[in-house]
């Protein structure tokens, strides 16, 4: 019996898997914030995940060297820049406001394809648009009062990812996974230098995890960094599995699972809770994204 190509069984299941993972290991930065950089664990975590990569790609699974090595460049200029801020503001917000800020991606892209793409979009995906930015802000909840931009900056991150997501169609068709990744991690391990070469070190405290350099190593840090770059690793992996078993408007519905699991797992390990006005922020932004997504996909059929 012939398997059939495309399974939405299994690709759905991959997805959630991946996005479970994610959802887990993003939970553990928190356990290194008091003590550890923002610098120092991308520094440290990219390198990790490069060695992993790298022994993948020589037993043949993959490839690291792009086709066109500055559209990869450039492209991931703004993912690993959206990942920055991303990492840095799971130790100043609650990891759901943070991951629903990044979840507004497919919003910017939708604007960023009308005001600098030319494309015309119709009605439904206007109104997505405008529902999506409305939870964007019942998850925040800005005080005019006491006005803190911190909480704006995981959307700030949503609007580099887009970038980087609009770049990836237009600069990067044919390059293979493994090398996006390679690269994507590349720079973050490069933007982990620069930073543990550039700021000052020492200090404690979860507030100063975006803003020190170099910090003394420990055993435990190190284990919460392994772990956090297999997690990532294998996270991303199921990903890309589930984009390969299934259609990818179908695939990209089950991505907002992440909001979810990591708002799950940040209760279980930090007892954080999202509150009523958060929770129907949060599904603004999922049924949005999905509107978007499931739009689009119908529009270039």
């Amino acid at each position: 019996m012939t398997i059939p190509t495309v399974q939405p069984g299994r690709a759905a299941l991959m997805i959630l898997a991946g996005m479970m993972t994610l959802g887990l290991t993003d939970n553990f930065v928190p356990f290194v914030t008091p003590d550890s950089s923002l610098s120092q664990f991308h520094l440290i975590r990219g390198g990790m995940v490069l060695a992993i990569l790298t022994l993948a790609a020589l037993l043949g699974f993959g490839e690291i060297w792009p086709k066109r090595p500055f559209a990869v460049l450039g492209r991931n200029l703004f993912t690993a820049g959206a990942m920055v801020i991303y990492f840095g503001c799971l130790a100043l917000l609650p990891i759901g406001v943070v991951v629903a800020g990044l979840f507004t991606a497919p919003l910017f892209v939708v604007l960023i394809s009308v005001l600098f793409q030319g494309n015309c979009v119709g009605p439904m995906r206007w109104i997505a648009v405008v529902v999506g930015f409305a939870g964007a802000v019942m998850v925040i909840r800005p005080d005019p009062a006491a006005l803190d931009l911190v909480a704006f900056l995981p959307v700030f991150a949503g609007l580099l990812y887009a970038i980087g997501a609009i770049a990836t169609r237009a600069w990067c068709e044919g390059e293979a996974t493994t090398t996006m990744t390679a690269w994507f991690f590349g720079l973050l391990t490069l933007f982990g230098l620069l930073g543990v070469l550039v700021l000052p070190p020492g200090g404690s405290g979860a507030e100063g995890f975006p803003l020190r350099g170099w910090m003394p190593l420990t055993g435990t840090m190190i284990g919460w960094y392994l772990a956090q770059a297999v997690g990532a690793v294998i996270g991303i992996a199921l990903i890309f599995r589930g984009y390969q078993l299934g259609e990818a408007s179908f695939v990209a519905v089950f991505e907002y699972s992440l909001l979810i699991f990591a708002s799950v797992w940040a209760y279980v390990l930090w007892g954080q809770t999202v509150s009523t006005l958060g929770l129907f922020g949060m599904a603004f932004i999922a049924v949005a994204g999905i509107v978007i997504a499931l739009r689009s996909q119908r529009d270039a059929t």
